[in-house]
């Protein structure tokens, strides 16, 4: 089975990809900035940025029908990794233990300036 996920709750995609894609009982989203999904518009600053990236991955896999504890993986790409700390915290804020993996990865450059990108892959029960 191979579903694609949508939901006008996080930004629209930006490019030749799907939010998300559902095969089987596995989720893998699409990277997530800091998009107001209403807007259009980056969030401004790497809290706000942070935090609407959280909120929008939060649409994504509501609208698959997971939620946070469904995470096998989350990857988060940061143009500055002296942010690490501040993502850290925030993503304390939406996962509980036991916690998924996870990879943190200093980049060059996000699409339209982000300071921040998640993505991650579920597993719905």
């Amino acid at each position: 089975m191979r579903r694609i996920i949508h939901t006008a709750s996080a930004p629209a995609a930006i490019g030749t990809y799907s939010q998300a894609v559902q095969v089987n009982k596995t989720v893998y989203l699409s990277g997530q900035i800091g998009l107001d999904p209403a807007t259009m518009q980056m969030a401004e600053g790497i809290e706000a940025q942070i935090r609407q990236v959280f909120e929008n991955v939060k649409a994504v896999v509501t609208a698959a029908g997971g939620t946070f504890a469904d995470f096998a993986k989350v990857n988060i790409f940061l143009t500055d990794l002296s942010h690490f700390q501040l993502v850290n915290q925030i993503m304390g804020e939406y996962f509980t233990e036991p916690y998924p993996a996870r990879a943190a990865v200093g980049v060059a450059s996000l699409p339209r300036g982000a300071l921040v990108e998640v993505d991650g892959v579920l597993e719905l029960a």
